[in-house]
């Protein structure tokens, strides 16, 4: 009886957990569809099939849940987008500068704490000592060439790292190493620079030796006017309503700061890769991902290559990035091993407000939309802030008034509505952006801007 009673209740057991297996499986099979639903809504709505478009793709634990695209590749020759469509990712170049930076310094042939001018020994520092630190974590001190009327005014004449060097290095600094945190793409060209240095090699050919080639990043490639580029999304930019083509960035002046291309498979490689030290140790990936705290106090949200935020009190680890007619966002959060890409060819929607809306459903954190701060205007708020304001990135926001509605726009982007919240404060992008009016000390209109990463001061111009 002993065994018979045992060999039925084996029988039983497997049954059950058969069953749990397939329940298991069906529950996971209707969250998947869930997951999927939300995503293509959030991703129709942004871009319609008329329109320019995006490829998006989500992992979770180390495997592909969603991957699709939207929209138009290339809007003259009407070529829908693809998920194999290769983008421009701009300042998601700096992951992979970052990265060199570490592999070189892991093998011993650089050291972090090494200051420029053991590499640039006639670069005007000021009486001020910095380092390659100081230049991976945006706290150098040090303007960032897009932001000087110099660069726009050459940015179509091609030139060599030294002529294009010469042609910011004497831009006075804006404070002291390690002070405070202002993003520098100045940094980010002069760490591509030392990195050939040392590698003796083109930084094109260093990335794609030690990275692309290691990882399989079989479609990742750098900018070149005169190269062609076989599934590479057009950029476009929008104006009125209207889609043009945008204006190419010469390779030369994004290099190791913003000249990568790739798609959306390939950036999944990619973070597998820093996510399972394939390329640097765990140790060196500590410090990629560490919040650097400045000496005013306050802490730089970014580590190196990597911008340190959170979304809904879950830690990310992301970076956003944008060229003449492209924007990308990766985000990553470690806790949940949730890795969301979304590349655009337009610069005109929000990829920063739609991916961070993907990884907040696929944590099952999602943003309320219905909670939108519309107060009336605070009795301080000034005619006189309304107009036109320059930032210290070197964009442009202008801010109007049409029927008591107040809108901002970005140049070459729609303008969008910000809505009051007291106190000189206004809202747009489902709360996730922050505007806030003020007057300096001598009685000039200047406006904060603040996302979910870093803020940025405005000076208003006539």
């Amino acid at each position: 009886m002993y065994y018979i009673y045992q060999s039925k209740k084996k029988k039983m057991n497997k049954k059950f957990i058969i069953s749990l297996i397939l329940s298991i499986g069906t529950i996971s099979i209707t969250l998947s569809q869930s997951l999927e639903r939300q995503f293509d809504q959030l991703l129709n709505q942004e871009f319609p099939s008329s329109g320019t478009g995006a490829s998006a793709l989500v992992i979770v634990d180390g495997e592909i849940i969603y991957h699709k695209a939207f929209g138009k590749a290339n809007l003259e020759l009407n070529v829908d987008m693809s998920t194999n469509n290769i983008f421009e990712i701009g300042s998601n170049t700096k992951q992979f500068t970052a990265v060199a930076i570490m592999m070189l310094a892991e093998q011993g042939k650089l050291n972090l704490n090494d200051t420029i001018t053991k590499y640039f020994n006639d670069y005007p520092t000021h009486g001020h000592t910095i380092k390659l630190h100081h230049l991976l974590s945006h706290t150098s001190g040090l303007a960032s060439f897009t932001s000087s009327d110099e660069w726009y005014e050459n940015r179509n004449n091609e030139m060599t790292q030294e002529e294009f060097m010469n042609l910011f290095k004497k831009t006075p600094m804006l404070f002291a190493p390690g002070e405070k945190y202002y993003y520098s793409n100045t940094g980010y060209f002069l760490l591509g620079m030392i990195i050939e240095k040392i590698s003796e090699k083109p930084y094109n050919d260093y990335i794609d030796e030690n990275i692309f080639k290691k990882v399989g990043m079989k479609n990742s490639t750098f900018m070149n006017k005169h190269k062609i580029i076989k599934n590479r999304a057009m950029g476009h930019d929008k104006i009125k309503d209207k889609f043009i083509k945008s204006d190419e960035m010469l390779d030369s002046h994004a290099y190791s700061a913003g000249a990568i291309l790739s798609t959306t498979y390939d950036l999944y490689l990619w973070n597998r890769a820093i996510v399972q030290n394939k390329l640097i140790s765990k140790e060196s990936k500590k410090l990629a991902f560490t919040n650097y705290e400045t000496s005013n106090g306050k802490y730089a949200n970014y580590g190196y290559g990597w911008a340190i935020n959170e979304i809904n009190g879950t830690s990310t680890i992301e970076h956003s990035g944008g060229t003449f007619g492209s924007l990308s966002n990766l985000i990553y959060l470690p806790e949940n091993d949730v890795f969301v890409v979304l590349l655009s060819n337009c610069v005109c929607s929000s990829t920063d407000f739609i991916s961070t809306k993907m990884a907040a459903i696929a944590i099952n954190k999602p943003y309320d939309n219905s909670k939108i701060n519309k107060t009336k205007i605070s009795s301080g708020f000034k005619e006189e802030f309304v107009g036109t304001y320059k930032f210290d990135n070197g964009s442009t926001r202008v801010i109007t008034k049409e029927n008591n509605q107040f809108f901002s726009q970005l140049t070459n982007r729609d303008k969008t509505e910000i809505y009051p919240s007291g106190n000189n404060t206004f809202y747009y992008e489902k709360n996730l952006i922050k505007l806030t009016f003020k007057m300096d000390e001598s009685n000039n209109p200047i406006l904060l801007y603040k996302n979910r990463i870093y803020e940025m001061l405005g000076k208003k111009v006539e």
